[in-house]
C-alpha cells in the first residue's frame, strides 16, 4: 500500500484487506486455548494469553526504541525479533 498511488479505490483496497485481515488470529486463538484447556476458563485464560500479548508489543517497541537509541541502528533489534521468532517457532 505505500508503494500505490493514494487515490479512493486504494484506500478502499486497502481497507477492505485490512478489514478481513486484522485481528484474523483471534478465532484461531481462543479456539485453540478452549481445545486444549477447555471452555471453563476460556475467558479467563484468553484474557491472560491477550495481556502477555501486549506485555510484548509494548516491550518490543520500547526495547526497539532503547537499543536505536544507544546503537544508531535497528540493526540488533531486528536480530533478536528473528531469533525471538524462530524460537517461538520451535518451541511451539
Amino acid at each position: 500500500f505505500v508503494f500505490l498511488p493514494i487515490s479512493n479505490s486504494s484506500a478502499i483496497a486497502f481497507g477492505a484487506a485490512i478489514g478481513f485481515l486484522w485481528l484474523g488470529t483471534v478465532p484461531l486463538t481462543s479456539g485453540a486455548i478452549g481445545q486444549i484447556f477447555g471452555i471453563r476458563y476460556l475467558a479467563t485464560l484468553y484474557g491472560f494469553v491477550f495481556f502477555s500479548h501486549q506485555i510484548g508489543a509494548f516491550l518490543g517497541v520500547w526495547l526497539g526504541g532503547r537499543v536505536y537509541d544507544s546503537t544508531g541502528s535497528y540493526g540488533t533489534i531486528w536480530l533478536a525479533a528473528i531469533a525471538l521468532g524462530l524460537f517461538a517457532a520451535l518451541v511451539h
